[in-house]
């Protein structure tokens, strides 16, 4: 009996060892993953921040006049006081929250004596790259933690190789930010296998977006209601989420607004009012309803497009909710008559997931069709970067070197004064100049219900040479500098001798001039 209980407890202390040497190794595994994991992340982050900085830096274009007119030339009046206001902000239509953000980077080089005008002009941009390698970092673990590595490697690469998001991401316009706090959104969603989801910290992102653009909860829609469905507790869902964390964004853009326009303003509902009801956005053109799906998809996703629809028949069943989201962004910006490249490029990062698993299962193809993606986007990514539409920035950086006196060949006691004949908005303006010389353009604001109105550009476009004798009347009222694109000077040219104007400036702009928009800009100063 004795040699039986010595036995088992002979035998129950070996267990014991066992049991205390497999969770050593089970501790020592965890440790070797979590140490793996740690030093994976690091690389993808310092990989990711490296990538959009340089991408930064490589693009010097411009796109839209939205990137500087309502974000940083707002910031800029904000901070230093002087600086346009477009006609948007004086109808209570644009939301201070995003210049906020800027107006908050400015203030502090201010403070601190730091303001030249490259810092004013690039710390706003650099904040946005790194904002995109933030969202780079979560779209690859997300993946990863869903599909495994492999599957997220290559979202991971068609993503970094998208040129569209090469040109946008890190550029200071809303639907840029938009589009990365989406992707952030998007890795705390409750997706199916997702062991980072989380109600509060994704709808908080998804309410950020909405106050940043409100035309984000067209994308977040159905992703909202999908939620919703599949939730077991819907009541404390709207009651403890939906409701508190919605009536927290309203009031918080509510209060910015209404602190900066001095009046109480509901830009939400100003929005929608001109923008839909009124339709003051096709003033801007209008497109056919299949726009989107004939050209502007096409051209935003690009290369990809391939393998994004190979991937939608491999992935539609796993998510078919992010496909829906493109499904829908996709239709509902069809019905709107205005319509731009850049209003879809919130459904980018949904659209990488299922190329990236296109990618992971060809196999023996995906090396040439890695090749293939880089090459293709690369060509258009380097030359919209920092070819196509580089004149009316480089035109700026000339005309700033009047603040101190400099860049002219001529002259003269006048103080700089500078006209723009130019369809509106074509460069930016004290934002990009950083002084307070002398500055106009042809303003052209929507009709907003004034009989037989024709905006100022219209007008000089119409006649320019009777617009310019009858602006000027007196050579003392004269501008002393003309900035134009090359395809206004022979119907401007008689004025131009007539006043003693001399081309001193010839900026290359683009290879391919349309309309009153030339290939080159030409600066035209006077004796």
């Amino acid at each position: 009996m004795e040699n039986i209980k010595r036995r088992l407890r002979f035998g129950n202390k070996v267990k014991e060892v066992k049991l205390r040497k497999r969770k050593s190794q089970l501790y020592a595994e965890e440790d070797d993953c979590l140490l793996n994991n740690g030093k994976l992340k690091a690389k993808v982050v310092l990989f990711c921040v490296a990538f959009r900085l340089i991408n930064c830096f490589l693009v010097q274009t411009s796109f839209v006049p939205d990137e500087y007119w309502q974000s940083l030339e707002v910031s800029h009046r904000m901070v230093f006081r002087y600086g346009y206001l477009t006609w948007e902000w004086k109808e209570g239509l644009r939301g201070f929250s995003y210049p906020l953000f800027f107006a908050f980077i400015y203030k502090i080089l201010h403070l601190t004596e730091l303001d030249s005008v490259h810092l004013l002009k690039w710390l706003p941009r650099i904040t946005q790259a790194l904002l995109a390698a933030f969202a780079d970092v979560k779209l690859f673990f997300l993946i990863r933690m869903l599909e495994g590595h492999d599957v997220a490697k290559w979202t991971f690469f068609c993503s970094l190789c998208s040129w569209f998001t090469w040109f946008c991401c890190t550029r200071t316009l809303t639907n840029s930010l938009e589009t990365t706090i989406t992707s952030l959104a998007l890795f705390y969603y409750p997706l199916a296998g997702s062991k980072t989801q989380s109600r509060k910290k994704y709808l908080l992102l998804v309410a950020m977006a909405v106050i940043v653009r409100p035309t984000a909860l067209i994308v977040w829609f159905p992703l909202l209601i999908y939620h919703f469905w599949h939730e077991d507790n819907k009541m404390k869902l709207i009651t403890q989420n939906y409701i508190p964390i919605g009536a927290l964004a309203v009031a918080m853009s509510t209060i910015i607004d209404c602190l900066f326009y001095e009046k109480w303003t509901l830009v939400q509902l100003n929005f929608l009012k001109f923008n839909i009801f009124q339709g003051v956005a096709d003033f801007y053109g209008s497109h056919p309803w299949h726009w989107y799906l004939t050209q502007g998809f096409a051209v935003v996703v690009g290369p990809h497009l391939p393998f994004f629809l190979h991937g939608c028949t491999l992935g539609f069943k796993r998510y078919k909710i992010l496909l829906a989201a493109v499904v829908w962004t996709l239709w509902v910006y069809s019905l709107l008559p205005h319509k731009e490249f850049r209003f879809i490029y919130s459904v980018v990062p949904f659209c990488m997931v299922f190329c990236g698993i296109s990618l992971a299962t060809l196999k023996t193809w995906r090396r040439a069709a890695a090749v293939f993606l880089l090459v293709t986007n690369l060509v258009p990514a380097l030359y919209t970067g920092l070819i196509h539409q580089r004149g009316t920035l480089d035109v700026m950086s000339h005309l700033q070197t009047l603040c101190d006196g400099g860049g002219s060949s001529i002259s003269h006691p006048q103080q700089p004064d500078i006209l723009f004949l130019m369809p509106c908005h074509s460069t930016p303006y004290y934002s990009h100049i950083h002084c307070p010389i002398k500055m106009k353009f042809l303003e052209c604001p929507p009709d907003l219900g004034e009989e037989g109105y024709v905006d100022e550009a219209e007008r000089f476009y119409n006649d320019p040479l009777h617009w310019l004798q009858t602006s000027f009347p007196y050579k003392s009222s004269l501008p002393t500098h003309l900035v134009f694109f090359d395809v206004l000077e022979k119907e401007i040219s008689a004025f131009l001798g007539a006043n003693n104007f001399v081309k001193t400036v010839t900026m290359f702009h683009t290879h391919f001039p349309e309309g009153r928009v030339g290939g080159s800009i030409f600066i035209y100063e006077r004796h």
